[in-house]
């Protein structure tokens, strides 16, 4: 028999993605202060510093797992489901950089340079290797987004944040071209190829956030123009929320995990394009639209920070398991 090693924190690269719905939230926030003077700035910037510090704590958990049990990393970099998720590290490193250009110019560039170089080299081993024919249909699920649609729209977001507008859009079509080819195979597998097991539906949530991150990065590069391509891509973002709210029974039947945390980035984008849009628009259908989505958008937000607090406290959250492989 073989003997097991000491017990540590499960901590996946999932994780990363409560900085997603964190930060977002942060900059619309950020946002919603320079368009209604009313609201203080430490709102957004509160947020946005307190999504730094997840990343960090979760940056370094990462980081410890890869030197004292790389084949857990391993592990999840092969997995069919997991390996997509890897590329979060990378993702909101350079959301970290957005949310630090106004304070830190120089280090915001530093971070861009690391998490575009890791998500581009990441996402030609990941993704490129999808080709073969080897992937599983079961694991084609909106997760595929992740290392070519949602980093590369993310870093053409950082572009527009740190003045890279034509690099920008090297990332934005990147990005658009990706969704669009993944999204047919994607949307196949949802209708045709036999219901999701719950513990793997709740990737679904990822389905929101394309177009409406895409109008996100869009409006980063073209100097926050709200133009019939940005109301375009919100127009099918909302469509997807109606989606989203139609299934929300079924996603429910699953029991609340850190799982949840993927509607969040949609619901973030969702809150901050619909601000531009209506601000851009003064009067009527995307102006009237704005506050409710705000408010819609960040109401949910809260209350996925309030669920993960109640699995942290009941020990749900943080879970011990042995990281060593049986020897």
């Amino acid at each position: 028999m073989g003997k097991r090693g000491p017990l540590r924190l499960s901590l996946p690269a999932g994780y990363f993605g409560i900085v997603l719905g964190t930060i977002g939230c942060g900059f619309s926030w950020r946002y919603a202060s320079t368009i209604w003077p009313v609201l203080p700035p430490e709102i957004g910037n509160s947020l946005i510093i307190f999504a730094i510090s997840i990343w960090f704590l979760l940056a370094c958990a990462f980081l410890w797992r890869l030197y004292h049990f790389p084949h857990s990393v391993v592990a999840e970099i092969e997995h069919p489901l997991m390996s997509s998720y890897v590329s979060l590290f990378p993702a909101t490193t350079m959301l970290v950089a957005i949310g630090i250009t106004p304070w830190f110019h120089s280090l915001a560039v530093g971070m861009f340079i690391l998490g575009a170089t890791a998500q581009l080299n990441y996402a030609a081993w990941q993704s490129a290797g999808l080709w073969r024919g080897k992937h599983p249909n079961e694991a084609t699920t909106p997760g595929l987004y992740l290392p070519t649609v949602a980093n590369n729209f993310i870093s053409a977001m950082a572009c527009g944040a740190l003045g890279y507008h034509d690099l920008g859009l090297l990332f934005l079509g990147a990005g658009i071209l990706s969704w669009l080819s993944l999204e047919p195979a994607i949307l196949h597998r949802m209708r045709s190829a036999g219901e999701m097991p719950s513990a793997t539906r709740i990737s679904l949530g990822i389905q929101l956030a394309p177009a409406l991150v895409a109008c996100s990065a869009w409006l980063s590069v073209n100097g926050g123009h709200a133009d019939v391509f940005a109301k375009l891509l919100f127009g099918y973002g909302l469509l997807q929320l109606i989606f989203m709210i139609r299934l929300l029974p079924w996603y429910l039947e699953a029991p609340f995990t850190a799982s949840f945390w993927s509607f969040s980035f949609g619901l973030s984008a969702l809150a901050t394009t619909a601000l531009h849009l209506g601000h851009s628009s003064h009067d009527g259908i995307l102006s009237a639209l704005a506050i409710p989505l705000f408010v819609f958008s960040n109401l949910l937000i809260a209350l996925l920070l309030l669920r993960t607090l109640v699995l942290l406290f009941q020990g749900q959250l943080l879970v011990r398991q042995d990281m060593r492989k049986t020897i």
